[in-house]
């Protein structure tokens, strides 16, 4: 499933660095949808980040590191769920807190962190590749005995697979403070997926030199797991260093889609207060900070499996929307500059297995699928009221305009250009 997501994954990067250059914009996914299709489009995808896809993903990977930091404390017993939830709880706030307070820090912190992710996965890899090489072959002979496949588990096996591999679209979301996109994007993007690729396959092969699927299965912290079985001592050492690589995850996150929501409020399809910046930290405070009262409400209310699916039918109905918009625009504007050119059927095989994928979640999961397609479509009658709606009454732009202001001076932020000014 790595492999298959890996494959499918690269021709959505290589897609995605073509819409990159071509559209040298901010945004990502909403700077595509909006390009291509219009502001309705656009407005929806942005309106399922802000209140479903971005606080439930947050959510997964820092219950993840939740889970990795309190391991060493609890071993060999397992850690108590409400202990999980309030580290992780813990762990937001610093994310939020750090992006708040300075570009450079999260951008430094970043850069550190991703150390740490590639020393976790090589002190993983290592061990294992040592296993196998001594002949420690028996678990791939019959690697699980599931004998039956069953379709109803196809979405959730690929979305885990794809959300593993789910950073390659982060450089779109800063386009516009790349140096030199048209090389850098898809040069950044191909090296990216081959790297993490081939990590993540070693890194499961490790795991199945050492445990069998249905320890995997088990185990409540599979790194863990493989670390005390062949590491000793120092197996303390990787949950930490695990835990690291969630952290570094939730701040590319956060620092990421911060500036999809600036670019939408720019837009004028989010909150003025969206686009506004701190008068002497000069970040994105407010679109840094909105996500946090859902992230955490998320955390307490449901399970990791149910926030996958739940996350996943959007994103990926939009990701493959995004694509689609590249081969309509092919044929609206084949004159426009592209620097950076893909065959056309690597974004038609992407789009196809998108919309695949999402199809069969609603027969496969279709309570949290169809919770999740219901407040996608939520996003229609919002654009209408929020954005189209002129005429609004003169008691609710009063209210908007004070509450604007209110919270620009509690939050000590001004319109960008203001700042410039």
């Amino acid at each position: 499933c790595f492999f298959s997501s890996a494959l499918c994954l690269l021709s959505g990067a290589l897609s995605y660095a073509e819409l990159g250059t071509s559209i040298p914009k901010s945004g990502a996914h909403y700077t595509y949808i909006l390009e291509a299709f219009g502001p309705l489009s656009a407005f929806v995808r942005v309106w399922v980040e802000l209140i479903i896809i971005r606080p439930a993903s947050t959510a997964v990977i820092s219950l993840a590191f939740g889970q990795y930091v309190l391991q060493p404390l609890f071993m060999p017993c397992g850690v108590p769920e409400i202990a999980v939830k309030i580290t992780t709880t813990i762990g937001i706030t610093a994310i939020m807190y750090i992006n708040s307070m300075s570009v450079s820090w999260s951008a430094r912190l970043q850069i550190c962190l991703t150390f740490f992710k590639l020393g976790a996965i090589l002190i993983i890899i290592i061990p294992g590749m040592v296993l196998l090489f001594r002949g420690e072959t028996h678990n791939f002979h019959q690697p699980s005995h599931q004998k039956e496949v069953s379709l109803s588990g196809l979405p959730l096996a690929f979305y885990s697979g794809m959300y593993a591999y789910a950073g390659w679209f982060y450089m779109n979301f800063v386009t516009e403070e790349v140096e030199n996109p048209e090389k850098n994007i898809p040069r950044a993007i191909c090296i990216s997926m081959v790297v993490v690729t081939v990590c993540y396959i070693l890194t499961n092969v490790a795991y199945f030199a050492a445990m069998s699927p249905e320890e995997i299965l088990a185990s409540d912290a599979v790194a863990v797991t493989f670390a005390e079985r062949l590491m000793g001592k120092f197996s303390v050492a990787v949950p930490i260093f695990v835990a690291l690589s969630c952290f570094g995850s939730m701040n590319g996150g956060i620092f990421s889609v911060a500036r999809m929501f600036f670019v939408a409020s720019r837009e004028g399809h989010l909150p003025e207060i969206l686009s506004m910046i701190h008068v002497r930290k000069h970040t994105p405070l407010p679109a840094v900070i909105v996500l946090y009262p859902l992230t955490v409400l998320m955390l307490f209310v449901s399970d990791l499996y149910s926030l996958l699916n739940f996350l996943s039918f959007a994103r990926w109905l939009f990701i493959g929307l995004a694509v689609t918009g590249l081969i309509y625009l092919r044929h609206k504007r084949p004159d426009m500059h592209r620097p950076f050119k893909v065959p056309l059927f690597i974004p038609v095989f992407f789009a196809l297995t998108c919309f695949f994928i999402v199809a069969l979640s609603l027969y496969s999961d279709p309570i949290n699928t169809g919770i999740g397609c219901a407040i996608t479509l939520t996003g229609i009658p919002a654009y209408y009221l929020f954005v189209v709606w002129d005429n609004k009454p003169k008691w609710f732009r009063r209210l908007m305009g004070s509450m604007t202001r209110t919270l620009q001076i509690i939050l000590e932020v001004v319109p960008s250009e203001q700042h410039k000014d």
